[in-house]
């Protein structure tokens, strides 16, 4: 709003009358402020580059400092944590490598249990197998003893018809030792 005010003014004061110098010399300084002005200048330069500069270079300085520092710690920062990831990385793959190890290793253990475990069950079926066969031949010589007996009381009996008489005993106890001997005999041929 000020700036509007000053152009209005100066508006004015050119349909005034003044002219195109009253115009520029609102433009142009005046030469008696001139010099003044210059030397107040001066001075001020004078003052500040004395006082005011070396203390705003001085800021500055420790600024760029500061700021070389934050980047060569950022920097080295960078380098611990490219490090850290590489190292990370090489233990990484270590526990995988254990990992792997450790697995390989419980396979083998399972590998081996279940070998022992069906070579253990192969010999408990092997010793059925032969209980079995040992029962087997227990009842078949209980069988066949148990056949012979009764093969020598029918012996006993038929012979004693063909006979026709009873036979004592004592001859039917020797004649059935005498039956079982032949019989015997037989089996082991």
């Amino acid at each position: 709003m000020l700036f509007t005010e000053i152009a209005y003014a100066s508006e004015g004061a050119g349909e005034a009358g003044g002219g195109i110098a009253n115009t520029l010399g609102s433009v142009y300084p005046n030469p008696a402020t001139i010099w003044p002005t210059i030397v107040a200048f001066l001075v001020l330069f004078f003052l500040l580059y004395k006082f005011a500069f070396p203390l705003i270079i001085k800021m500055l300085d420790e600024r760029a400092d500061k700021i070389r520092d934050s980047l060569e710690k950022a920097e080295q920062t960078k380098i611990d944590a490219e490090l850290l990831l590489e190292d990370y990385k090489k233990q990484m793959a270590e526990a995988r490598g254990e990992a792997a190890k450790v697995i390989e290793q419980g396979r083998k253990v399972a590998e081996t249990m279940k070998e022992e475990i069906v070579a253990k069950a192969n010999e408990e079926a092997a010793a059925i197998v032969a209980k079995a066969h040992e029962a087997m031949e227990a009842e078949r010589k209980a069988a066949a003893a148990e056949l012979q007996g009764q093969i020598a009381g029918l012996s006993v009996a038929v012979a004693g018809k063909l006979i026709g008489e009873k036979l004592s005993e004592a001859d039917h106890t020797k004649l059935i030792e005498q039956y079982l001997a032949e019989v015997g005999g037989l089996n082991d041929n």
